[in-house]
C-alpha cells in the first residue's frame, strides 16, 4: 500500500473520511494489516475477496477455507475472523436498555456501588437523553478529603459534547454524611441557572456518603 497516495492508503482514507468511505477491500485490507511476499495487504484482501466470492461469501467461509488464500496465515485468519464475528454479533444482538432515571432513588441507586465510601470527593454528571436515560457518567473532578473545583462551563462543555437533553449532577462526601453544605447549595444554583439558560436542565444534584444520599429535589431545593 506504499504505492499509493496518503489519500488512497486506506488507513489514511479512514481516519480523513471515516470507515463508511471505505471499500469492502480496504477494510479487509486494514484488518489484515500487512500483506505477503506477492503483494500488499490490498492486494491480498482483493484475491481473498474474489475468491471467496464477496464479503458474504467471506462471511460463510470456514477457517480453512480462508487460509487457502496465499498470502494470508493462520494468525490473519484469526483476525479476520474475530472482525467478521464481531460484526455478526452487533447485528444478531439488541443493546442492552439504558438505565432510566426517573426518581432520585434511581439516581442514587445507579451511582452508590461505584461512587460511594470514597476516600476523597469527586464530582461528576450523569447524562440523560430526552427520556431521562442515561447516555454517559463523566467525572470531571477527583478532589483532595473534603474539595473539588467545579466551574458551569465544564460542566455543560461535557453535556453539549454528550448531546445530553437533561443533566444529573452528583459528588461524594468523604465524611460519609450526605448532607448538603452551603456552598453545595451555592453550587447547585448556578449550574441550574445555567442549564436553564442553555436549554439542558439540572434534573438533580445528588450528594453521596456511605451508604446514604441527599438529594436537591426531594429536598425541595432545585
Amino acid at each position: 500500500m506504499h504505492l499509493l497516495s496518503p489519500d488512497d492508503r486506506p488507513r489514511e482514507k479512514l481516519w480523513r473520511h471515516g470507515a463508511a468511505a471505505l471499500g469492502d477491500n480496504e477494510l479487509v485490507a486494514l484488518v489484515l494489516g500487512t500483506g505477503a511476499a506477492g503483494g500488499s495487504a490490498l492486494h491480498v484482501a482483493n484475491v481473498l475477496l474474489a475468491t471467496r466470492s464477496g464479503l458474504h461469501g467471506l462471511m460463510r467461509s470456514s477457517l480453512d477455507e480462508m487460509a487457502q488464500v496465499a498470502g494470508i496465515g493462520r494468525a490473519r485468519v484469526a483476525q479476520l475472523a474475530a472482525a467478521l464475528e464481531l460484526g455478526r454479533r452487533t447485528l444478531a444482538q439488541a443493546p442492552l436498555a439504558r438505565v432510566r432515571i426517573r426518581t432520585p432513588h434511581d439516581a442514587a441507586a445507579f451511582l452508590m456501588p461505584t461512587y460511594g465510601a470514597r476516600s476523597a470527593e469527586v464530582f461528576g454528571l450523569v447524562l440523560l437523553d430526552s427520556q431521562h436515560r442515561v447516555l454517559k457518567t463523566t467525572l470531571l473532578t477527583l478532589g483532595t478529603l473534603n474539595s473539588t473545583i467545579v466551574e458551569p462551563r465544564d460542566v455543560f462543555r461535557q453535556a453539549l459534547l454528550g448531546s445530553a437533553a437533561a443533566v444529573v449532577v452528583f459528588h461524594t462526601h468523604p465524611s460519609g454524611d450526605p448532607m448538603p453544605s452551603e456552598e453545595d447549595d451555592a453550587l447547585t444554583r448556578r449550574l441550574v441557572a445555567v442549564g436553564t439558560l442553555m436549554g439542558v436542565p439540572i434534573v438533580d444534584h445528588i450528594i453521596i456518603g456511605d451508604v446514604r444520599y441527599s438529594s436537591f429535589r426531594e429536598m425541595g431545593r432545585l
